[in-house]
């Protein structure tokens, strides 16, 4: 079951890495983010948020090795930690922040109690 589970968070991680990766500007309207004069954000969001998930949910399902879930963990865990402090910090629309923060923390809390190193 742990190994199905992981699995499935490495797939969602590629997915949604893609749309960042592939459709940065889709991304950015789902993400809230208004576009600027420069193309510099699309840039950003294929990197940040789109090669990086690609990459290490990839990483996850090539090896399939214990520390690759587990640095998964560690990534979800680092962005749910940015997002509680930008919902007590900026204040987003918190239902919106709320979901992420769950998508986040979710994966981070899953991967990390079950890794085996």
């Amino acid at each position: 079951m742990t190994e199905f589970i992981n699995i499935a968070i490495a797939l969602l991680t590629v997915a949604l890495g893609l749309f960042g990766f592939i459709a940065p500007r889709y991304t950015a309207r789902v993400l809230d983010m208004a576009p600027t004069e420069s193309t510099m954000g699309l840039s950003e969001l294929r990197a940040s948020a789109g090669g990086l998930f690609v990459a290490m949910g990839g990483a996850c399902l090539l090896t399939g090795a214990p520390w690759a879930y587990a640095m998964l963990g560690v990534a979800y865990a680092g962005a749910a930690a940015g997002r509680l402090v930008s919902m007590v910090a900026d204040r987003p629309p918190q239902p919106k922040a709320a979901m992420w923060f769950a998508f986040e923390a979710g994966p981070a809390a899953w991967l990390l109690a079950t890794a085996h190193l």
